[in-house]
């Protein structure tokens, strides 16, 4: 089945290093299993059905080479999964430097979600990014949204593709703000036209 003209309520990006593991992080929510050793080139479509809601979900590539690319799938996004290896320091500081940039061709008020990855490496290594940093990074990244405490939880999480640790909940925590609890997106940012786009599987595809 062609998605060719299909329309999609939201559309979620992850940005990120090379093998901080995003792609990993996706297959584990969509498919439910820890998948070793991915690497995207360029970009990869998948597709989520949460309620009555379409979700497009776009993995981008980590290497600098593709940051052009990367900025092109960041457009029109309505959130963004800001991804960490919360054992590699680097990968945390290169958010900052190369990835935050990338979400200027995102839609206005869009929702960042930082996201800490291996988590189940943590008691393994020597190096840890401080959970409070990436907390106060996730806090600085939504000001506008986050003044409304009472309805918003702050967007930052830690967790484990190998585990499951934590991953739904990300994904919960997007759609529960953008399509319950946040305001109303316009109709004409709110859909994500995928025209040309990898044909619809039962399994995700790269395109």
């Amino acid at each position: 089945m062609s998605t060719a003209g299909v329309k999609r309520d939201i559309k979620v990006v992850i940005i990120g290093d090379a093998c901080v593991g995003k792609t990993t992080f996706i297959k584990r929510y969509i498919e439910g299993q820890f998948t070793e050793n991915t690497e995207t080139l360029g970009a990869c479509f998948y597709l989520k059905q949460w309620g009555p809601h379409n979700i497009a979900i776009w993995d981008t590539a980590g290497e600098e080479r593709f940051s052009g690319l990367n900025s092109f799938y960041c457009r029109d996004a309505a959130a963004a999964i800001v991804a960490y290896d919360i054992t590699n320091p680097e990968s945390f500081q290169r958010l900052h430097e190369r990835y935050i940039p990338l979400l200027d061709a995102a839609r206005d008020e869009f929702l960042l979600v930082v996201t800490g990855m291996k988590l189940d490496l943590d008691q393994k290594s020597k190096l840890r990014v401080p959970s409070e940093e990436g907390e106060d990074f996730s806090v600085r990244l939504n000001h506008d949204r986050l003044k409304d405490k009472e309805r918003f939880a702050k967007p930052f999480f830690e967790t484990s593709s190998k585990t499951g640790q934590g991953v739904d909940e990300v994904f919960e925590y997007i759609f529960q703000t953008l399509l319950t609890h946040g305001k109303p997106l316009s109709p004409q940012k709110s859909i994500v036209d995928l025209e040309g786009a990898p044909p619809q599987r039962e399994k995700p595809t790269c395109c």
